[in-house]
């Protein structure tokens, strides 16, 4: 029998059910039984307010009444371009209330992107910040419909002494709005005259549109449903050997239109009853002011975050004994840097090491965490209590020998209803196996072996091709970043008319360490001796950093791009 149908990770779990109970409700339903269940607790906090569950639920039924006043309905799209505010989290939920549609999109984003995203969705209206204004209406201004614009103030959700202090400093980079063409959110919320249905009920349509992060062709919508992000949030609070996180806090720093930031710093913390430190903007400074004043007792991050908290000296001294839980997505956690968390951690007096997930938006995000007493150098952990994972040969939907490496495939409760108005894509990437099970294909490449610990490799695209030898850029880095003068490096693949493509490593040296030709060598020398003279780098080149993605990934396109142009020059 196959490993998949033998799921041989669920031996991790001891006597934890391998099928949950899910309910049959929506995101707006679970999340109000949990604020029925503990009134009192607090919701969430932003820039030191606090919203307890039960005004946490009338914020959401008056954003609701809002929202439906203004003529939202039952499958009407509407997109939050906001950072993780109170009015976005509201927002989200009154639109599950209703049975709309979130288009979540990242507030940074540029003009012509912010069009692209009203035009797929088709979205009705838009809710951002008023700093960005010149730029939403800009993309309305484009866009094939001109949805609604609605206006939220960061100063609405300040106490009256931090209103005073935000207006000397952040508040002079918010320009002044001129007359008409858009409604401010709290005017909307204090206009409601008419009356609201009963809650929505359809839990298994599409309730939330997501979008990839564009690293193997075009930008995707990602449709998921409210019963996608409660089993999200049900497993991960199993998974993480919980069961309950009343009183509990979550520091939510990842973004909310990020599926790891809205799926597990907000929806599961509110699922489980926790209290979510919404973090609008992140600063390495205010983010180690967060974990002195408030204490958090779990920190989902990136990689690229864990690496900012070993260079900070924000935190010397801390006694981190308050930490539950670290966990680590978005991206892959290199052996080097896991090591370097742990450290970090023990030497604060934490009692946990950081956990390693894995997922893809597609279903949601993360479907994979090291176990919390017991890891595997390499892996990203094993499959959660209710998911099936299975490795592939490429291209097929043959499952492999444990071992060896093919496309990661995942099945469950999790994975996306489809991509918006893409049934091409969809169907290519949905696929029904022999088991009868609907498998996504993932795209990645890795193994599993006997125990069903999971093991990526790289996303398929993401290989370097040299000499007939294919090279796994994300290897060569775990090996790089091991050196003890090396922070940080990312590795792509050169054109070369001889190799069909050459290594180049990009390398930020740790703090104190001055970039030379005596370093590069001392470099070079430490691969020598460990990397195949095929896969050797034929050049590192030091930055002071590395480009990230949106969502804080290394931006290695971006190094592609400008390698590509040097070698044109």
């Amino acid at each position: 029998m196959s490993l998949s149908a033998n799921a041989p990770w669920r031996n991790f779990y001891g006597d934890m059910p391998s099928t949950i109970a899910y309910p049959k409700l929506t995101m707006y339903q679970l999340v109000a039984q949990t604020a029925r269940h503990v009134p009192k607790l607090c919701a969430y906090e932003f820039m030191g307010k606090t919203v307890s569950y039960a005004a946490f639920l009338r914020r959401i039924d008056r954003a609701a009444a809002a929202l439906y006043a203004l003529g939202i309905r039952k499958g009407d799209r509407v997109t939050i371009c906001m950072p993780n505010t109170p009015q976005a989290v509201d927002c989200f939920y009154a639109l599950s209330r209703i049975g709309a549609v979130s288009n979540m999109i990242h507030p940074l984003s540029a003009t012509q992107e912010i069009t692209f995203y009203l035009d797929q969705s088709d979205s009705k209206a838009i809710l951002t910040l008023d700093r960005l204004y010149g730029k939403v209406r800009e993309a309305i201004s484009g866009a094939k419909r001109r949805p609604l614009l609605l206006i939220a103030r960061i100063s609405d959700e300040l106490s009256t002494p931090k209103k005073l202090g935000y207006a000397l400093t952040q508040g002079r980079k918010v320009p002044t709005l001129p007359r008409g063409g858009y409604l401010f959110w709290s005017d909307a919320l204090h206009c409601v005259n008419s009356s609201l249905p009963a809650p929505d009920e359809d839990y298994d349509g599409c309730a939330c549109i997501l979008y990839s992060g564009g690293t193997t062709g075009t930008t995707k919508g990602i449709c998921l449903s409210s019963y996608n992000f409660n089993a999200l949030a049900l497993q991960t609070i199993a998974a993480s050997g919980y069961s309950s996180l009343e009183g509990l806090k979550m520091l939510s720093v990842m973004p909310i239109f990020h599926g790891f930031g809205l799926g597990i710093g907000i929806h599961t913390a509110l699922v489980g009853g926790a209290r979510c430190i919404l973090v609008p903007t992140f600063t390495i400074k205010g983010y180690a002011v967060l974990l002195k004043k408030k204490h958090p007792n779990f920190i989902p991050g990136v990689p690229t975050l864990f690496e900012a908290l070993l260079r900070t000296t924000h935190l010397d001294k801390l006694n981190m004994s308050f930490l539950m839980g670290m966990f680590s997505g978005g991206d892959t956690l290199s052996v080097e840097l896991k090591h370097k968390v742990d450290d970090f951690l023990k030497a604060h007096k934490a009692r946990i090491q950081i956990r390693e997930g894995y997922g893809t938006t597609e279903c949601v995000t993360a479907s994979c965490l090291t176990p919390k007493d017991y890891a595997r150098d390499g892996s990203i952990g094993i499959p959660f209590p209710d998911m099936y994972y299975k490795i592939v040969a490429a291209g097929t939907t043959d499952e492999v020998e444990p071992g060896a490496e093919g496309e990661i495939c995942i099945a469950g409760p999790t994975v996306m209803l489809g991509y918006l108005d893409n049934p091409e894509e969809t169907a290519q990437t949905l696929r029904v196996h022999a088991d009868g099970k609907t498998w996504l294909h993932t795209g990645d490449l890795g193994c599993m072996d006997a125990d069903g610990f999971v093991y990526f490799r790289q996303r398929i695209k993401r290989v370097i091709i040299t000499s007939g030898y294919n090279v796994y850029p994300s290897q060569l880095e775990n090996i790089i970043d091991g050196h003890e003068k090396v922070l940080l490096s990312c590795v792509i693949g050169v054109k070369d008319p001889y190799k069909m493509q050459k290594v180049k490593a990009y390398v930020v040296l740790k703090p104190g360490i001055t970039p030379s030709d005596a370093v590069k060598n001392e470099l070079l020398d430490y691969c020598r001796s460990r990397i195949a003279k095929y896969a050797m780098p034929y050049d590192i080149v030091f930055r002071e950093e590395l480009p990230k993605t949106l969502v804080g990934k290394v931006a290695y396109r971006v190094l592609e791009e400008e390698s590509s142009k040097e070698g044109q020059a």
